[in-house]
């Protein structure tokens, strides 16, 4: 019998001060029986770096042919496709080619490193494509604050991002590998 996702109820508090952006937004999210907790709170984190009123999160490992996360248009075109992890330069061909605009975040210290080393020419020709690296141990750290019933509070600014659960605090200092032309 297949295991069945596990239900996390989530308060993201999202202040972006560069984008002005400062909202609070109410998620359900199904976490896949082979997603991680590190991935699950990546996947919190991604949204909150791109938080906009018509970001949602998709079924993820559920299904092959959507991101992690997306925003598409009042007429269904997909502006902005996140996707998490090491994907190959085929799928990033083909998410570049269904979005306005894609953004991957990689994660996993050396494995990202390499992949990064593998893919980095291949990705020249994506002028839409967006490449931000978490570093291991800022996402080992956010697994740490992963919880069914969540108060997520997250401040970006100049860069940084700061992760509160209650009493606890993770800093993030995303690096970006490749910015869209």
């Amino acid at each position: 019998m297949a295991q069945s996702a596990t239900i996390y109820k989530v308060e993201l508090s999202v202040s972006d001060m560069g984008r002005h952006y400062y909202e609070t937004h109410k998620l359900t999210v199904a976490k896949h029986p082979s997603e991680t907790d590190e991935r699950l709170m990546v996947r919190l984190v991604a949204f909150a770096l791109n938080a906009h009123e018509h970001l949602e999160m998709t079924k993820g490992l559920s299904t092959d042919n959507e991101p992690d996360i997306w925003q598409k248009s009042l007429t269904g075109e997909i502006d902005v496709w996140v996707a998490l992890g090491l994907p190959s330069e085929k799928v990033m061909r083909q998410s570049s080619s269904k979005a306005a605009k894609v953004i991957i975040y990689p994660y996993g210290g050396r494995f990202a490193e390499a992949w990064w080393d593998k893919v980095r020419n291949g990705t020249t020709r994506f002028e839409n494509l967006q490449i931000i690296n978490l570093p291991e141990a800022d996402t080992a750290a956010l697994a740490q604050l992963a919880n069914r019933a969540m108060k997520l509070q997250v401040n970006i600014q100049d860069g940084d991002v700061m992760v509160s659960v209650d009493e606890k605090v993770v800093y993030i200092t995303p690096d970006l590998w490749k910015d869209a032309a």
